[in-house]
């Protein structure tokens, strides 16, 4: 049913946007798990790593994600928007829904997504910032 607000109507939205931030949560988590596992190689091999493992800064967007991703999800479940038998998503019953679920997905979905990641990208940026200059108090401390 569409609803009249401020004289404008607007389509009441189907959504399913964690789908996207959910896509990236399961890739990164491989990656994650990959890295580690090379990180590890290499210590074993007698290579040391300076500054912040890759595997820890890909567990700071993992826990950025997937909490939004339960929050989204637990919401939607929550307002009705998706259910616990198939297909999952109210939107997928009608057709004529589909179209503005996929919209949603892609304007909303791809934005909170790039949000999360740039928000994170900034994190890193100053983590690494902070180490490089930790690390070079330390070295002078140490001379």
């Amino acid at each position: 049913m569409p609803v009249l607000s401020n004289s404008i109507l607007l389509e009441e939205i189907n959504v399913a946007c964690f789908l996207v931030p959910l896509g990236e949560a399961i890739v990164t988590t491989a990656v994650q798990k990959i890295m580690e596992k090379k990180e590890k190689q290499a210590e074993l091999h007698g290579i040391q790593q300076t500054g912040l493992s890759w595997s820890r800064k890909l567990s700071w967007l993992n826990r950025l994600l997937w909490g939004g991703v339960l929050l989204l999800a637990f919401e939607h479940l929550w307002h009705g928007e998706i259910v616990p038998w198939p297909p999952f998503l109210t939107a997928m019953n009608n057709p004529a829904d589909m179209a503005s679920m996929f919209r949603e997905i892609v304007t909303v979905g791809t934005g909170m997504a790039i949000f999360v990641t740039t928000a994170w990208a900034m994190m890193v940026m100053v983590a690494d910032g902070k180490t490089k200059v930790l690390s070079a108090a330390t070295a002078k401390n140490k001379a």
